[in-house]
C-alpha cells in the first residue's frame, strides 16, 4: 500500500464485467482531474496464444494448463511493477492483444503481446485489471500492494455464458473450444481465483433474474435490467462505505445482510460511482498531503 502512489485492484475472470468498473473509475478520475494508469493482467502471462495452445496440446492426461495458474504468469514481473509504482510511480508493463480488431491497430496477430514499455509518466494512481489482483501464495503476495481491492464476480453460469458469447462472437472460437477451456480451467479456478474474493474490500456479484441453467446453449445474454447485483463490503466501517446512504439513494435496493446491499442491475454504474467517488477522493487527498509534506 502507498500514500504517494495508490493502487486499486479490480479482480475478475473472463466475463466478470470488470471493464464496467474501470469505466466508472474513469468518470470519477475525470471529475477529480486525476491521471490514471491501467495495467492489464493478461500482459503478464508467460506465453502468447499460439505458444499456450502448444502447451495444452502436449499436456498429459489429467494435466490442466490454464492462465489462472501461477505457472503460466510472470508474477515476479507483476510484483516488481507494483512495488516500483508504489514507491516511485513508475514501472514496466505490456499489452496483450485479445482479438483481430485490437491487433490490427498494431499490425500484429491476435493473441500476441506488445513489447514491454514504461507506464505513462506523472500518473496519480494505478488500476490493475485482471485475474490476480488479490493473489497470495507461499511465493507471491500481490494483494499487499493494493490500497483498494475490488472483486467482479457474476454467478458462475452467467460468467460462463458471457465468456461463451464473447469468445465465439468477438474472438472467433468454436463453441466446443470454449467449453473445453472452461472445463480445463475449473481446478485452477477453484484453487487460485475464488480464494481472492475473500481478500477483497468490495465484491460486485451480478445475478440473473432469467434462466441461465444451461449457459452452453443460451442464445442471448441477460440485459442489465434482467439482473440484480449483490454488493458485499467486507468491513463497511473500515472501507468508509455507508450502506444506509446507498439504500436511500438507489431505487428498489435492499440490504440482505449487515454488510451487503442488493441493487437493480441497471443501477450498477450509478451505484459504483456513489461508492467509489469518496474512496478515490480520499486516496487522492492523502496523496496530495504526503506530496505537499515532501515538498516542504
Amino acid at each position: 500500500m502507498s500514500d504517494r502512489h495508490p493502487i486499486i485492484a479490480i479482480t475478475g475472470s473472463s466475463g466478470s464485467g470488470s471493464s464496467q468498473i474501470i469505466s466508472a473509475f474513469e468518470h470519477i478520475c475525470r471529475r477529480e482531474k486525476a491521471n490514471m494508469a491501467v495495467v492489464d493482467g493478461d500482459g503478464f502471462h508467460c506465453l502468447n496464444r499460439a505458444e499456450f495452445a502448444e502447451v495444452v496440446a502436449a499436456a498429459d492426461a489429467g494435466s490442466n494448463p490454464s492462465h489462472f495458474s501461477p505457472a503460466y504468469n510472470q508474477f515476479d514481473r507483476l510484483e516488481a511493477l507494483l512495488k516500483e509504482y508504489s514507491e516511485h510511480g513508475t514501472g514496466q508493463t505490456r499489452r496483450y492483444l485479445h482479438d483481430e480488431i485490437e491487433a490490427a491497430k498494431f499490425n500484429q496477430a491476435s493473441g500476441t503481446f506488445l513489447p514491454w514499455a514504461p507506464i505513462p509518466e506523472r500518473t496519480d494512481l494505478l488500476f490493475y485489471q485482471g485475474l490476480h489482483g488479490c493473489f497470495v501464495d507461499d511465493q507471491t503476495d500481490i494483494a499487499q500492494y493494493m490500497d483498494l481491492k475490488i472483486g467482479a464476480v457474476p454467478v458462475v453460469n452467467l460468467e460462463w455464458e458471457r465468456k461463451i458469447h464473447r469468445d465465439i462472437r468477438m474472438r472467433g472460437y468454436r463453441p466446443d473450444d470454449v467449453t473445453e477451456t472452461i472445463l480445463r480451467r475449473m481446478p485452477d479456478y477453484v484453487n487460485y481465483i475464488t480464494p481472492q474474493f475473500s481478500r477483497t474490500d468490495i465484491n460486485f456479484q451480478r445475478v440473473p433474474m432469467v434462466d441461465t441453467s444451461n449457459p452452453f446453449v443460451a442464445m442471448d445474454l441477460p440485459v442489465e435490467k434482467e439482473t440484480v447485483v449483490v454488493i458485499r463490503v467486507a468491513r463497511p466501517e473500515v472501507a468508509n462505505v455507508d450502506l444506509l446512504y446507498l439504500l436511500n439513494m438507489i431505487p428498489n435496493s435492499f440490504m440482505s445482510r449487515r454488510n451487503s446491499i442488493v441493487v437493480p442491475g441497471d443501477e450498477l454504474v450509478y451505484t459504483m460511482e456513489l461508492i467509489f467517488a469518496p474512496l478515490v477522493h480520499k486516496l487522492l487527498e492523502r496523496r496530495r498531503h504526503v506530496r505537499q509534506a515532501d515538498a516542504a
